[in-house]
């Protein structure tokens, strides 16, 4: 087994370790319904999003931890934690919350520096 493959698969395993350990969302945001992130990446010196995507979180199931992989193969230890941010506007009872965060990862002997930007967009029971 390469050790590029073992360290994935304990990134994995940590990964899916702390998704277990969280709180639930809809312990921390009973009203909660649904939930869209719709997630931008770029380099820190672009202003254009290189990757676009949504993801629909399905709320009943869903741990209250937002940790989002460095869209960068080459970046190491990077990622972004919007965990205190978004949940921190979805307890506030917000339908839109944005959040931008700098991955502070490495690439070689530089910052990592890729930025996401998450507009996440949520219901809530009346």
């Amino acid at each position: 087994m390469s050790s590029r493959f073992r360290e994935g698969a304990q990134r994995f395993a940590e990964r899916r370790k702390r998704e277990d350990d969280a709180p639930r969302l809809t312990a921390e945001v009973p009203t909660l319904r649904t939930l869209r992130l719709e997630v931008e990446e770029r380099r820190g010196t672009s202003t254009l999003a290189e990757s676009k995507h949504v993801r629909h979180i399905i709320v009943d199931r869903a741990p209250a931890l937002f940790v989002l992989p460095c869209g960068d193969s080459m970046c190491h230890d990077g990622g972004h934690d919007i965990t205190h941010s978004l949940v921190s506007g979805l307890r506030r009872g917000l339908t839109e919350v944005e959040v931008e965060d700098q991955c502070m990862g490495s690439i070689g002997t530089a910052t990592c520096g890729r930025i996401v930007r998450v507009i996440a967009k949520a219901t809530y029971a009346t």
